[in-house]
């Protein structure tokens, strides 16, 4: 299987959504107080960048 640049863009985007799939579990459901909320932020900031690998796909 040969890894071109859309399929590492891909790769990128799905590991990227999980860990911050993961860092949003952690701050909804394993920290309660504020170290909760910046998880959530961190999370929310990994699906901010899975979108722009996502908006590259095909244009690089």
């Amino acid at each position: 299987m040969a890894m071109n640049k859309n399929t590492v863009l891909a790769w990128a985007t799905t590991i990227m959504i999980i860990v911050g799939l993961g860092l949003i579990a952690l701050g909804a459901f394993r920290y309660d107080d504020v170290a909760g909320w910046g998880f959530a932020a961190v999370g929310i900031g990994f699906f901010a960048i899975a979108w722009v690998f996502n908006a590259l796909k095909g244009r690089v």
